[in-house]
């Protein structure tokens, strides 16, 4: 029997202006999953957190990822995992695509790593079907791959790695939850040519400014005229929080994912400290509970630790 344990860390998708095309992997918070190899098909799940998500791994994101290696390899193979949610589900940073990241590269580990990168991105992509009813990978392929990723394309999958300067990133999560399906709701199904002209611009100003390690451009580009201003209004105090972030420095930052986390990006951790108190006034004003992350960009995505067990 072999038994793992995977790490797999938040991720900040759209990075404001890159709506599904976008996304950074975080050093806080993430996901730990122990896995076994199982030598029979099927798939067993234990929660050791208080989010009482499902076992059944039909309804399961870390499960369905699971049951689609499974599909895939066929014969008598199968999962035991246990999961130690530290993202909060419907958080915004990446809860589902930790799961089903973190179930993939594991079940890839114990295969002997028989899959490669753009195989795991597709079996994840299960899962964040499950979760939010499409198949995307703003939040996966940084996950998996660690840094800033571009989706260039979902059919035929084309993930482009983005090289990032050292940048810190500062997150506050109020305490409400807003549902990745609900917020895709909302959205307009059609757009306004100027505004998605200005907004390929801002994503091209974006990508550029993180290959040139241009910190002045980055922020300029941090500004999306398509989302957000649909998204933010399920979001209480986006505005205070958007302006007094910049006052204290911020580069800049938006929305996390599909909320309600907001995410702001700082040229140094003094700058982004100054960033989590301007976040925290703002919250502690409107009397709404929320958490708060200091941390930088992680350029390693999920990672895999073997456990030793010993038969007694």
């Amino acid at each position: 029997m072999r038994k793992i344990k995977v790490y797999a860390p938040g991720t900040v998708a759209n990075l404001v202006c890159g709506f599904d095309i976008l996304g950074l992997a975080l050093n806080e918070p993430c996901d730990i999953m122990e896995v076994t190899l199982l030598d029979e098909p099927k798939v067993i799940i234990h929660n050791r957190d208080e989010f009482n998500l499902p076992t059944d791994p039909e309804k399961n994101v870390a499960g369905v990822v699971f049951l689609s290696v499974m599909e895939k390899i066929g014969g008598n193979t199968g999962f035991e995992v246990t999961i130690e949610k530290h993202i909060k589900p419907g958080s915004g940073i990446g809860s589902s695509a930790a799961s089903a990241a973190g179930a993939a590269v594991a079940a890839n580990h114990l295969l002997g790593n028989i899959f490669n990168t753009d195989e795991l991105i597709q079996f994840a992509m299960n899962g964040e079907k499950l979760a939010s009813g499409v198949k995307h990978a703003d939040n996966i392929a940084p996950c998996i791959l660690g840094g800033v990723s571009l989706i260039r394309s979902i059919h035929p999958l084309d993930i482009i790695s983005i090289p990032s300067p050292d940048l810190h990133v500062t997150v506050v999560h109020p305490q409400i939850e807003v549902r990745t399906a609900d917020a895709r709701q909302i959205l307009r199904k059609q757009v306004l040519l100027k505004d998605a002209i200005r907004q390929w611009g801002n994503i091209a100003g974006l990508v550029a400014g993180l290959l040139k390690n241009d910190l002045d451009l980055i922020g300029r580009s941090l500004e999306d005229v398509i989302i957000e201003p649909v998204r933010s209004i399920l979001i209480p105090g986006f505005d205070e929080v958007k302006a007094s972030c910049k006052e204290a420095g911020a580069l800049g930052g938006g929305i996390s994912g599909s909320g309600p986390s907001i995410f702001m990006l700082s040229k140094n951790e003094t700058t982004a400290r100054a960033v989590e108190a301007a976040m925290k006034e703002v919250y502690e004003r409107l009397g709404i509970a929320y958490y708060t992350y200091v941390t930088t960009v992680n350029q390693k995505g999920v990672s895999v630790e073997e456990i030793t067990i010993v038969n007694h």
